[in-house]
């Protein structure tokens, strides 16, 4: 039966695609990225995360059930990749955008979504060796005062053995990694569109997220050289933490994307620059501690250079610009969406009542970590909230929707999306870039199709319990006959 629907709706297509001039049908593929193309859609679809060290565990947790609501909708095989034209990360959350988009050997992903908590329950300790009871407490401030708090030759070594030796230009779909570089005193951003134009930035997945993860104060800088593949004009890179310049990237996605589309690069070409209704981004946060009032001026007015590095076993001044960039960039774009009418299109989540160890960034204690797991899973069920432009605090959005439903929203626009493409690529092909009358005409099909393969199947669900083996014998009968029609009937 899905076979004789799509014919039915390739022949409404094929008058269509008989006004393309085939003569330009001999022009042979152009390399594009993964996801498909999406100039062949309706959206652009962004998936960004913050930074936030140990804190990852919250974002990771909220990209499982993600993950998992999509492989409801198609298959068990679905990754994040296959979804999101891009995915952008600081920090941890760069070390978890390089995970789910760098291949295996087979060309897929590197990590499901729900692996990434494992991962940081296994390595996390390591990551952060935590040294207990008030005397290591005492010595780990002490340290900070004259050094990193950790060497970061686990976490290099770590994250070198895991990526080995993939290239930005290699990633499934593209990326966008905010670093800082202290050489230059200005943010350097790796991005997938940038390493395939000039190769000095197309750096190695491996040194791109050591320097994204090189919090200050934390663990050391990072120095790198990157050679063009000539060997010659390499570039050399000193570089920290991006949550430095943006711990939340979401508008650094964005503006990565707006740059493509003025050059008009094949993957968004014919897309205007005036077309930001188009966009779709879902910006996971890793908690803040907003509600717990953990700084106030009376306190910090005696503070001087130490203070604000080291408070309570927390640093301040990393708190404070952290946090900072990422509700500054939060509010922007709130009001961005409703600016252009799509502010169904921009989901954040965000947790803002952290508190205690729960806030901190690097402790890594097995009770801990278990805490940040139930913190998300509590997030998934909290209604949708929006951050309050004057007190700075998320707030319920009062549509009745939980995080949790909002999420299976979202997966069910993206798995569209990704089918959508799909459709459109079978009737144009690879060949040559879609022309508008035929993703009009995809977009208007594409619905019903997936409304009226829903009903089938459930009537098809219904006859195999009645009668399993009557069904299966009629099923193998006719697929081949139903195949054979297909491409006869489409008239393509």
């Amino acid at each position: 039966m899905a076979i004789k629907v799509r014919a039915f709706y390739l022949k409404r297509l094929a008058n269509v695609k008989l006004t393309m001039d085939l003569q330009d049908q001999a022009i042979p593929p152009t390399s594009s990225s993964s996801p498909s193309q999406a100039n062949n859609g309706k959206l652009i679809t962004i998936l960004s995360i913050d930074g936030g060290g140990i804190r990852g565990i919250i974002p990771a947790t909220i990209l499982a059930f993600l993950e998992s609501q999509l492989q409801e909708l198609d298959g068990k095989d679905a990754r994040l990749a296959d979804y999101f034209d891009v995915v952008a990360g600081t920090s941890t959350g760069g070390l978890v955008s390089a995970m789910l988009t760098a291949p295996d050997q087979t060309n897929r992903p590197l990590y499901a979504a729900k692996d990434i908590v494992p991962f940081y329950m296994e390595h996390g300790p390591k990551i952060f060796p935590q040294q207990r009871g008030a005397w290591g407490s005492i010595m780990k401030s002490a340290k900070m005062l004259i050094g990193p708090k950790y060497d970061g030759n686990y976490i290099r070594k770590l994250i070198k053995e895991k990526l080995g030796n993939t290239r930005l230009n290699e990633t499934l779909t593209n990326i966008v990694i905010p670093t800082f570089d202290i050489q230059r005193l200005q943010p350097l951003i790796f991005s997938t569109y940038e390493a395939k134009v000039n190769p000095c930035y197309n750096a190695q997945l491996s040194d791109i997220c050591i320097s994204t993860s090189a919090a200050p104060t934390y663990f050391p800088p990072y120095y790198f050289k990157n050679d063009n593949e000539d060997g010659r004009n390499s570039e050399e890179f000193n570089l920290v933490d991006g949550g430095v310049a943006a711990n939340n990237p979401a508008l650094v996605a964005i503006s990565q994307v707006t740059k493509q589309v003025f050059s008009k690069h094949p993957d968004f070409f014919p897309v205007k620059p005036t077309d930001y209704g188009r966009f779709l981004l879902i910006s996971i946060g890793t908690g803040a501690t907003k509600i717990t009032n953990q700084y106030n001026a009376k306190m910090a007015s005696h503070w001087g250079v130490l203070s604000w590095v080291v408070h309570s076993g927390s640093t301040p001044i990393i708190d404070v610009f952290t946090q900072a960039s990422g509700d500054m960039v939060d509010g922007h774009l709130s009001v961005f969406f409703q600016a252009v009418h799509s502010q169904e299109n921009y989901f954040r989540i965000q947790e803002d009542t952290l508190d205690g160890n729960e806030a901190s960034v690097d402790v890594a204690t097995k009770e801990n970590m278990v805490k940040l797991v139930e913190i998300a899973e509590n997030l998934l069920k909290k209604p949708t909230s929006r951050v309050n432009l004057k007190t700075g605090l998320s707030e319920p959005m009062g549509n009745g929707d939980t995080n949790a439903k909002a999420l299976k929203r979202f997966a069910k626009l993206l798995y569209e999306e990704k089918k959508l493409r799909e459709l459109i690529a079978d009737v144009t092909g690879p060949w040559r870039e879609p022309d508008p009358t035929v993703v009009a005409e995809v977009g208007r099909f594409s619905i019903e199709i997936h409304e009226f393969q829903g009903k089938s199947k459930g009537i098809n669900n219904e006859k195999k319990r009645k009668h399993p083996k009557k069904q299966q014998q009629q099923e193998d009968q006719h697929e081949q006959i139903e195949k054979d029609e297909a491409f006869e009937e489409s008239g393509l």
